[in-house]
């Protein structure tokens, strides 16, 4: 178990927040997988074999993902050769530049075509598809122009543990010759771990949507510098912020497309890789120069404040909820490289100007609208999640295909809350949520025949309805 008896006391305060009442068992879960040594498939490092390998794998793709990546992806390896191939990885021991990049593209393609962890694997796809899906059909964009960047939705892998998730967006990919981003989650993951999930709305629904537009991090960073600089706080908070906007706006997307779990999951989830990392199981209350995410405390509030946004009727009781957790773990925050103390009231202040800004801001990038207007989250969408916690907590066999207005992130999001409650067991509630997403992915157009870049534009449009 995580070691220390003040977060057990903590943690047991928690049993009185209905939502939250097994944050500590999703925590200590967490915290589990985080340690799970399973790094998942070696890389292929043998540019011949890793050729071969390859070529086999093109017809088990999807005709969308044979055009736009694996067929791109190993033209190119053709044109670098042995020898160049060879010099990339030579160069870049710590695989987190072209090296990682190039390794991950073929990871992707491999672990899709050879079946590794084949349920897990579709069900891990169809999250990241619904999520990007969500924010770049033709359907939520209405009166708002195409991405700038439009690719098909990223292709998934499953990575080394102390990785941790994370995303190469389009921007990178495409140095490649791929057209779509390459999303990561630790291998452990297929198996347990259930607040990690939630973590795929701010991979997808975030960096690669935020890079899909071109300027819109930048309207959106000025936002927040300028509102913070007209809002009475410290004076490093508007730069401190507005300089981290990829992470911060990251955090708020996730949220948008995923409800209040996927705020509450950051929280637990923290707290599981700090003490993972052999540190104190809480959120950090400093956030250092260097580091291009805000302070733990600090996107925990902002969470808070994004969720009091959304569009459903309890929404602010699960902001209030969330905000007293990160709460128990609030000390001194220190920012930046000269440890600028920042008052509780103040840094609360600034995360409800940031998320409004986020939410609420109108920016040219999307036409005059804004992210809260394209995805939200509302009281349909925790009908949806009540009745999937039903179909989930039971041992009865799982619907063949739920309603048309279902989607993957409903499925995780019940899985969380589900799990928060504490009444079913975390691994049945794990594989249920495998299962029904396993379902859905069976279903997506995009992994069939045809060539369907985002299902959401799959609908029947009537003239007339009785």
């Amino acid at each position: 178990m995580i070691h220390g008896n003040d977060l057990t006391a903590r943690m047991a305060e928690a049993e009185n927040i209905a939502y939250f009442k097994n944050i500590y068992g999703c925590t200590q879960e967490a915290f589990e997988a985080a340690r799970d040594g399973n790094t998942g498939p070696s890389d292929p490092i043998n540019y011949r074999e890793l050729q071969k390998r390859l070529d086999a794998c093109q017809s088990r793709l999807s005709p969308l993902y044979r055009s736009n990546v694996s067929g791109p992806y190993m033209r190119i390896l053709e044109k670098m050769g042995e020898s160049g191939f060879n010099q990339i990885l030579a160069r870049d021991e710590s695989r987190e530049a072209d090296a990682g990049l190039m390794l991950d593209i073929a990871q992707a393609i491999l672990q899709h075509g050879e079946g590794y962890n084949k349920k897990m694997t579709d069900a891990y796809q169809e999250v990241v598809s619904d999520l990007y899906d969500g924010f770049l059909s033709a359907a939520d964009r209405k009166g708002i122009k195409s991405p700038d960047f439009e690719v098909i939705a990223p292709l998934v892998k499953w990575g080394d543990p102390e990785s941790g998730p994370y995303t190469w967006p389009s921007d990178a990919t495409g140095s490649l010759g791929v057209k779509t981003a390459i999303v990561s989650l630790p291998a452990a993951n297929a198996q347990h771990g259930i607040l990690a999930w939630a973590t795929l709305g701010h991979e997808t629904a975030g960096h690669d949507i935020l890079h899909a537009d071109r300027g819109l991090q930048e309207e959106l960073g000025k936002c927040i510098r300028n509102a913070l600089k007209n809002a009475d706080v410290n004076d490093i908070l508007p730069n401190y912020w507005a300089t981290r906007i990829d992470e911060t706006a990251s955090d708020a997307l996730g949220i948008l497309n995923m409800g209040p779990a996927a705020g509450i999951s950051l929280v637990g989830y923290f707290r599981a890789m700090n003490a993972a990392n052999g540190k104190e199981p809480i959120l950090r209350n400093v956030g250092p120069e260097s580091d291009p995410h805000p302070a733990d405390v600090l996107r925990g509030y902002l969470a808070a404040s994004v969720v009091r946004l959304l569009n459903f009727g309890k929404a602010g009781v699960w902001a209030e909820a969330i905000e007293g957790e990160v709460d128990k773990d609030l000390t001194e925050i220190k920012l930046g490289s000269n440890n600028v103390i920042i008052a509780a009231d103040e840094a609360k202040k600034a995360a409800d100007v940031v998320a409004s800004c986020l939410v609420k801001m109108r920016v040219r990038s999307l036409d005059d609208h804004a992210l809260g207007e394209i995805q939200n989250w509302n009281d349909s969408d925790e009908q949806i999640v009540r009745k999937i916690r039903a179909s989930l907590r039971v041992s009865d066999p799982l619907p063949e295909l739920y309603g048309a207005e279902t989607y993957a992130a409903h499925v995780v999001a019940a899985a969380i809350v589900e799990a928060l409650q504490g009444s079913t067991g975390l691994s049945v509630l794990f594989d249920r949520m495998i299962s029904t997403l396993k379902i859905m992915h069976d279903k997506n157009p995009s992994w069939g025949p045809l060539y369907v870049r985002h299902p959401g534009d799959i609908a029947l449009l009537r003239a007339y309805c009785c």
